[in-house]
């Protein structure tokens, strides 16, 4: 582990990240609707993104033949897998939402990797995501809303389910973009195609912002999404997904229903219950276990060859 050591903690560092932002969106949503607050934190990352880049590596330019695949990307990953998330929210528990939502995210991701990318899963992978998956069940389901399979929650459920198995296909789209492309270049492109598309959705909405409650709260909740959970996080969980592989990567992401557990208690006195405690140590045994694989130590279950490489 200790070549990837700082990745895997980037990775780490972002689910926290994104973890507290349960949270702090909370502030922001009392003011703004959904759709522009969503719209508000990848479009006002967009200019930061792109001076970034043009800073970092001197220009911002990608070939014209990548650009359908970039927005269709952004698309995909930002446009309507946010839109999912907030109807999926809207038409089931938040229980129900959030365990369908991560939980099979990185199983899908382990699944579906051979089809985009040449990467093994290990014994050892497995192993380790078994065990993290058991945790975040116990955080999810161990608070006190219960996972429910009434028939009032079942689109919000099928909703909620599809977020994982899109957003597992999102994150292995970018990799081979990242093998031509730098991490940052390939997030600016797809998040600046996903808030195009976007923006028309937003249209009839900004009318009912009550622009007279915004408070330094409610900017401080928009700066935080900007900067910290897109400008930041993403281009770290990208540069650590390009470096310790996808189907790994995404197991990481169990640690964000362990941070948004944390957050609120700290934010809303919400209680944290023994079981979440337990499923948090949990989480983080398995996520050591895959962390601290040596390389060839275990043969691999699955391995693609790609002779083209």
């Amino acid at each position: 582990m200790a070549s990837k050591s700082y990745y895997y903690l980037g990775l780490i560092f972002v689910s926290i990240v994104w973890g507290i932002n349960f949270g702090i969106s909370r502030w922001a949503m009392e003011v703004f609707p959904a759709e522009v607050f969503v719209f508000l934190r990848f479009g006002l990352a967009l200019p930061v993104l792109f001076l970034m880049l043009k800073w970092k590596e001197g220009s911002v330019k990608v070939e014209k033949q990548d650009l359908l695949k970039l927005a269709f990307i952004g698309l995909i990953g930002i446009t309507a897998l946010e839109i999912m998330v907030m109807y999926s929210i809207k038409y089931t528990t938040l229980a129900n939402a959030s365990l369908l939502n991560v939980a099979p995210w990185p199983i899908f991701a382990a699944l579906f990797a051979p089809l985009f990318i040449r990467e093994k899963i290990t014994a050892r992978v497995a192993t380790g995501g078994l065990i993290a998956l058991v945790g975040v069940t116990m955080i999810i389901l161990g608070g006190k809303d219960g996972f429910d399979l009434g028939s009032e929650y079942m689109i919000g459920n099928y909703i909620a389910l599809s977020i994982s198995l899109i957003g597992a296909i999102f994150n292995l789209a970018t990799m081979p973009l990242m093998e031509k492309y730098s991490p940052l270049r390939v997030t600016t492109w797809f998040i600046f195609f996903g808030s195009l598309f976007l923006f028309p959705i937003t249209v009839d909405k900004w009318s009912t912002i009550q622009w007279d409650n915004l408070s330094i709260v409610t900017w401080g909740a928009v700066a935080y999404n900007v900067l910290m959970c897109t400008v930041i996080a993403i281009v770290i969980w990208n540069i650590s997904m390009k470096q310790v592989g996808a189907a790994k990567a995404n197991f990481f992401r169990y640690f964000v229903p362990a941070s948004a557990t944390v957050a609120g208690a700290l934010f809303f006195n919400e209680p944290i219950w023994a079981a979440q405690i337990v499923g948090g140590v949990v989480i983080v045994l398995g996520l050591v276990w895959i962390g601290t694989e040596r390389k060839q130590q275990i043969p691999p279950l699955i391995k693609i060859s790609n002779s083209n490489r």
